[in-house]
């Protein structure tokens, strides 16, 4: 009987995540960038660029032992996108970095912990494995899941990530 590695359960989840984050924000217009539904949502380009950040954290949740947002020589996101290629290009970029990290990496370096803090304050200390479903693949989850409200709010079609959209089941 074979059994999968938790670092080949969360390799199947990641492709197929990626791919549906990437036909979201491929459908994201830079020139609407400005777009918030609310005065206490983000606009829409902050919202596609944190999920694209996001891909950096989980490849820190794998490759450290922890982050201490105190720190100035902490790990930081990229400079905001100044384009719609150019989001596209960091997205594939951070992916690609991220699956390789996680190709590298084994079931006990999953089980290590992994300590996101400010100073003394812990914000969660837990296994790599739980840090990088919770804070790292449901976290841009949500966040795309957002994105696609944004994307109707616009009238752009959505795209069906775990079935047909409602504008794929109309015809568009």
């Amino acid at each position: 009987m074979h059994t999968s590695s938790l670092r080949q359960n969360f390799l199947a989840e990641l492709d197929h995540e990626l791919t549906n984050t990437r036909r979201v924000l491929e459908r994201v217009p830079f020139e609407q960038a400005e777009y918030r539904p609310h005065p206490k949502s983000m606009t829409l380009w902050q919202l596609a660029t944190h999920v694209v950040n996001l891909l950096s954290f989980k490849t820190l949740f794998l490759e450290a032992a922890g982050r201490d947002f105190l720190d100035p020589n902490g790990a930081k996101p990229g400079p905001t996108p100044t384009s719609h290629a150019e989001l596209l290009a960091r997205f594939d970029q951070d992916s690609a970095t991220l699956r390789q990290a996680l190709e590298a990496s084994d079931d006990e370096q999953m089980t290590q912990n992994f300590r996101l803090h400010r100073g003394e304050h812990t914000i969660f200390e837990q296994p790599k494995s739980t840090a990088i479903r919770l804070m790292g693949l449901n976290h841009s989850i949500h966040h795309r899941g957002q994105l696609t409200v944004y994307l109707r709010l616009l009238d752009i079609p959505v795209p069906g990530l775990y079935g047909p959209s409602a504008d794929e089941k109309s015809g568009g």
